[in-house]
């Protein structure tokens, strides 16, 4: 049973920075492609970075140069640092897991608000 547990959400001025993290257990960390997802109140949810297995990133536009996405393979832990928060960061950030045969699985999601 894989399990995806995310931490790091709060609250946050305007300008400042978070670190999200999700932990992976019950499967075999390092071959898969890891990635963070957002859902703000009332939208869809959308893809914000991943990471492939050799240590490639994508991020959407919106985020590019501001959050930096990052695995730990010995802890089996994916991070999203995000600097220079803006009230248009604050949803429900999920991580995903993506194995080699596209099954995906999701974390319970962690809050961000960014407010002052």
């Amino acid at each position: 049973q894989v399990q995806l547990v995310e931490s790091g959400g709060g609250l946050v001025q305007p300008g400042g920075s978070l670190r999200l993290s999700c932990e992976v257990s019950g499967n075999t960390f390092t071959n898969f492609r890891m990635g963070w997802y957002r859902q703000a109140p009332g939208k869809l949810r959308e893809w914000v970075a991943d990471i492939a297995a050799s240590g490639f990133t994508q991020y959407v536009d919106s985020v590019k140069g501001r959050f930096t996405i990052s695995r730990d393979n010995a802890k089996n832990t994916v991070y999203l640092q995000m600097n220079n928060l803006a009230p248009e960061d604050t949803a429900v950030y999920y991580c995903k897991l993506t194995t080699t045969l596209g099954t995906g699985y999701w974390g319970q999601g962690t809050q961000v608000t960014v407010s002052s």
